[in-house]
């Protein structure tokens, strides 16, 4: 596997394809949060990623990924999935653009034994994919909703990175403990 970013123990990957509509929903959160997080996290923007998936989880401890989902909520609903806590259902990744839809990737990954300790994801419920779209009204909502999810209450803090309290510094807490359990254990 390729070395992305061992420094960072938190990846953030947004998954999508920015010419296919509402299907660029990962991609534009990724970006967004880029912004917002600073050196906290490295985030990934990854279109048509597809297997891609795998390597780009590869030597952090937390990955939260962000795609687009379809499975017949309306457009904009945020799905958020443990993929940490078990298998995760196709049911929100049916169709893809990618090679391979995010589930596929993440339980192919778990069948590798390959999988961060914490993988975390985020579905944003598309409407239009058709190529050459632009992102609709109700998808954009549901970014904006992805993006206060990922850094919690309060949103960014004075120094552009994450409030305190938030699931993005709690998932980095999480990690952090889970790596001082592990080098313990190798004592």
């Amino acid at each position: 596997m390729t070395n992305i970013g061992a420094q960072h123990s938190v990846r953030i990957i947004g998954v999508g394809n920015l010419f296919r509509g509402d299907d660029a929903a990962g991609v534009l959160a990724a970006r967004r949060l880029k912004a917002l997080v600073g050196g906290r996290a490295e985030v990934i923007e990854a279109e048509l990623a597809g297997l891609d998936v795998l390597d780009l989880m590869a030597e952090v401890s937390v990955v939260i990924l962000i795609d687009a989902a379809r499975s017949g909520q309306p457009a904009g609903t945020i799905h958020r999935l443990d993929a940490s806590a078990g298998p995760l259902s196709g049911d929100l990744f049916p169709h893809s653009t990618h090679v391979l839809n995010a589930v596929d990737a993440i339980e192919m990954g778990r069948t590798l034994g390959l999988l961060p300790p914490r993988v975390i994801v985020y579905g944003v419920e598309v409407g239009d994919t058709t190529a050459g779209n632009d992102l609709s009204p109700a998808v954009a909502g549901g970014l904006d909703q992805v993006v206060e999810q990922v850094l919690g209450p309060g949103g960014q803090d004075g120094g552009g990175g994450a409030s305190p309290g938030s699931l993005f510094e709690a998932v980095g807490r999480e990690a952090q403990s889970q790596y001082a359990i592990s080098f313990l254990r190798t004592r």
